[in-house]
């Protein structure tokens, strides 16, 4: 007798729907109600900005930052949080009674914490107890509770759990990141990059540069590069403690990491199923000073804060800036800014926080501001 696969062997079971089946017509009215919630949402919104930073000394380069810390959640996590959720209700995980449960480092859960309030549902985020107390205190802001754990590696199983006890639905934006959002289109990151760069004097970047989460935001911006044939090379920056820049070098999937990254929303102890090497053309591994000491040159030059991810991002851009300069090359060069700077004021802009871590941003910082100000990339150590 053939074995046909039960649902949970599949896609999933149906989870949460309180007793109603989910051809119910009840159930069916709210999800069709919370998918056009969340589009009403989305279409109050409008795009990030794309800032073009004024660097004189980099002659023929143009540089640019998709400034994501502008989303209503602020940060990048706001467009991956709507689409988890999206595919949730889509495939029929997400109830009227449904309590969301989601891994995090932080900014995700504060992001999806904002859209669970909005349907009415209850959210749990099971974060690193050295998670920023700003993102706990969000998350609790708008109506979510956090579980904390000691370890990075331990909040997979600790979601499960949570979501099987709750019977609720793990959001998993470590392995749905990358199917979850549409890379063709719908809240798409890479398209709204190219549609901005239209008008500029270079409106196909010769690098986009970008760190990885969960890996989702690469495997956008590569596909999409690919699907419209542009000439435009990917670049992901990789932090201290993350194994993603190993297994692109290895194609070793099963790596995993004794620590946690010390930069959050970047960088990770296992390789997640949402991180596709095969879409990147170039990556580099960065020591967590010069993450920091890049976001500290970089907040300078606008101005105003941003988090150390944009750090990692911005050191990258700085390091393909020189190469390409060094050999006389011109052309556009975007990075993404990840997250406000001032969700961080207790921690990477905290100069005890950075000694008890042994992290010593200065050189870094220098080497950046001086870098920005003559084009002359100086080489540390």
């Amino acid at each position: 007798m053939t074995h046909l696969p039960d649902r949970s062997e599949t896609t999933g079971r149906c989870f949460g729907y309180g007793g109603l089946g989910p051809r119910d017509d009840d159930a069916r009215r709210w999800v069709r109600d919370a998918i056009a919630l969340l589009n009403r949402d989305a279409h109050r919104s409008a795009d990030t900005h794309l800032i073009r930073l004024s660097l004189p000394a980099l002659a023929g380069l143009e540089i640019y930052l998709k400034d994501e810390s502008t989303h209503p959640t602020g940060s990048l996590k706001h467009r991956l949080a709507r689409s988890l959720i999206l595919y949730g209700l889509c495939n029929g995980h997400i109830g009227p009674r449904t309590t969301l449960v989601e891994a995090s480092s932080g900014s995700t859960a504060v992001s999806e914490a904002y859209f669970a309030r909005q349907l009415g549902l209850d959210f749990v985020a099971v974060m690193p107890r050295s998670t920023s107390a700003s993102k706990i205190e969000a998350v609790a802001r708008y109506g979510g509770r956090s579980h904390l754990v000691e370890h990075p590696a331990q909040v997979y199983d600790a979601a499960r759990q949570i979501a099987a006890e709750t019977g609720g639905y793990y959001l998993d934006q470590f392995t749905y990141a990358e199917r979850a959002t549409d890379w063709r289109s719908n809240n798409n990151i890479a398209e709204s990059i190219y549609s901005q760069m239209a008008q500029e004097p270079y409106p196909v970047p010769c690098w986009i540069v970008m760190s990885a989460g969960t890996g989702g935001t690469s495997a956008t911006l590569g596909r999409l590069i690919r699907y419209q044939g542009h000439d435009t090379r990917l670049c992901v920056v990789d932090p201290e403690n993350s194994v993603f820049y190993d297994n692109y070098l290895s194609d070793d999937c099963a790596l995993t990491g004794e620590h946690g990254s010390a930069i959050e929303g970047i960088g990770r102890p296992r390789v997640e199923p949402s991180f596709l090497p095969c879409v990147i053309d170039h990556m580099l591994k960065v020591p967590d000073a010069a993450s920091v000491g890049a976001m500290m040159a970089l907040s300078d030059h606008l101005f105003r804060r941003v988090g150390a991810s944009t750090g990692t991002n911005f050191y990258g851009l700085c390091w393909i800036a020189a190469q390409m300069q060094a050999r006389g090359e011109t052309g556009a060069i975007v990075s993404v800014i990840c997250d406000d700077g001032n969700r961080y004021g207790t921690s990477y802009y905290d100069a005890g926080w950075l000694a008890d871590r042994g992290i010593a941003p200065e050189p870094y910082r220098d080497q950046i501001a001086r870098f920005l100000d003559s084009g002359v990339w100086q080489p540390l150590g």
